[in-house]
């Protein structure tokens, strides 16, 4: 009588390292693991070819750099970065055909520049306002030319308008930390 009063208090753990594994498979099969996105840039293919230099005129270049006080320098100027966008559309139109701003869209270049200190927000920020000055300037090119908006352009009419105002935003090397003030 004993020995059975004994046996009863024992737990059968015999299935018990099963269901560790059939949870342990549940829970991965099942997690969603969000990936970090960065800024989508569609970079040149690799050649070890040295590249063609080309002789630039300095009015086409619209020069953008963020020194590692997060300050911003648009041809020279400090500039507030809510004023980036509007310069930038105005350098890449040049509605009243000035002598220091681009011949035209197609040949307006955008040259960012940053310091090894400068935040990533701040970056981010700078990037995202030039892009969006592209963005605004297709935008109203598509309502001109064919009065629709343009992301309900199909893809050849929107390789039109990229034609019209091509993307050109370069991205020079960083400089070293507190190097440009």
């Amino acid at each position: 009588m004993g020995r059975n009063s004994r046996m009863s208090n024992e737990v059968n753990a015999g299935s018990m390292a099963d269901i560790a594994f059939l949870l342990l498979i549940f829970f991965l099969v099942t997690t969603t693991i969000d990936v970090d996105k960065g800024v989508l840039v569609k970079l040149p293919p690799w050649s070890e070819e040295e590249p063609e230099t080309l002789e630039l005129k300095k009015r086409n270049v619209f020069s953008v750099l963020v020194n590692a006080d997060n300050q911003l320098l648009v041809r020279g100027d400090l500039t507030n970065v809510k004023d980036l966008r509007e310069k930038a559309k105005e350098f890449i139109r040049n509605p009243n055909k000035l002598d220091n701003m681009a011949e035209n869209p197609n040949k307006a270049i955008i040259s960012l520049k940053n310091d090894r200190g400068t935040e990533y927000s701040t970056y981010l920020e700078v990037y995202n306002e030039l892009k969006a000055a592209y963005r605004e300037l297709r935008e109203v090119e598509s309502q001109r030319k064919f009065g629709k908006m343009y992301e309900f352009l199909p893809r050849d009419k929107k390789k039109e308008i990229n034609a019209i105002i091509p993307l050109v935003l370069s991205e020079a090397e960083p400089t070293n930390f507190g190097e440009e003030k």
